[in-house]
């Protein structure tokens, strides 16, 4: 007879697994009518909730999954779960009661040490999916848990790492297993999976690039941050041989438009110059920030 222990660990596994492939390893985002595809020794088996927050399955001691909704404001999301200065990721409580059932459920899975599915709100009904995530420790006097992915959950769990070289990294792991899925995830579904500057809709030729770089103060992790692009013109964009003025024009450097090669560049890079971008995010509030479009022209147009 399968034990309770034993039902939970293989849950979690084949849930995760099932997510990993369902997403194109990661790749994609999922619509919250594509999770009710999951399936769990034969039957249909819910891995998000659908009203709340935290989903603690009646067969499960602990919570199995949490939520993130979406915003495109972010700032009115419920509850302000955010990676820290010191790369540490809050979730906070249900409501202010610690004794509250779900509370609980995510206590009792930071005691068993066990791993969550984080399902990040990119879109209205469309969540990216993020996992394995542990929660680390809990702070009651700011009514919220400590998460962290897997491979920082140890440092986390004797608290904010104080080490100059070991926070940079937990700062650098958090940003790579939380911020730069969500990242992608929320400019893909703003383009519509399509690059910016020549429309291309192959997903695994794009990438989210971001238009001031996320090192600089005002790199944020925000879809008016981002922009679609196939990885030519992101390579391009990135080295300065791309630039998009702040009114959505591309320009070419000087010395590309003057070299003569092959097709990829008469056709991939010349032909766009003093084109305005192909694709632009529909809901006016996600498209580029001019001011961000401002900082990297101006890196562009001294770069030469």
């Amino acid at each position: 007879m399968t034990t309770q222990e034993e039902f939970d660990r293989d849950l979690r596994l084949e849930a995760m697994g099932w997510l990993t492939r369902r997403s194109q390893d990661g790749l994609d985002a999922l619509r919250s009518d594509d999770l009710l595809e999951f399936t769990f020794r034969g039957d249909r088996f819910r891995l998000m909730d659908a009203q709340r927050g935290i989903r603690k399955p009646r067969q499960l001691d602990s919570a199995l999954s949490i939520r993130t909704v979406y915003s495109a404001d972010e700032a009115k999301r419920p509850y302000a779960d955010e990676i820290g200065d010191d790369g540490s990721i809050s979730y906070k409580w249900r409501g202010d009661d610690p004794e509250h059932p779900e509370n609980r459920a995510l206590r009792r899975a930071m005691e068993n040490g066990q791993p969550l599915i984080w399902f990040f709100g990119v879109g209205t009904a469309l969540y990216k999916p993020i996992f394995p995530i542990y929660i680390v420790r809990e702070e009651p006097e700011s009514h919220q848990f400590i998460l962290a992915p897997d491979d920082v959950a140890q440092i986390l769990r004797d608290g904010p790492p104080t080490a100059e070289p070991l926070k940079r990294y937990v700062q650098v792991e958090s940003k790579r297993r939380l911020h730069q899925p969500v990242f992608r995830a929320t400019v893909m579904r703003a383009y519509e999976t399509r690059c910016a500057v020549c429309a291309l809709r192959h997903g695994e030729l794009l990438d989210a690039a971001h238009i001031v770089p996320d090192s600089h103060e005002s790199g944020i992790a925000s879809v008016r941050n981002g922009l679609a692009l196939c990885k030519i013109h992101h390579a391009a964009y990135d080295r300065h041989i791309l630039g998009i003025t702040p009114n959505k024009v591309v320009e070419i450097r000087k010395d590309l438009l003057d070299e003569i090669d092959g097709p990829m560049l008469q056709h991939g890079l010349k032909e766009r110059h003093g084109q305005k971008l192909m694709v632009l995010p529909r809901a006016r509030v996600e498209q580029p920030d001019p001011e961000l479009l401002e900082l990297s022209y101006e890196r562009f147009r001294t770069a030469g």
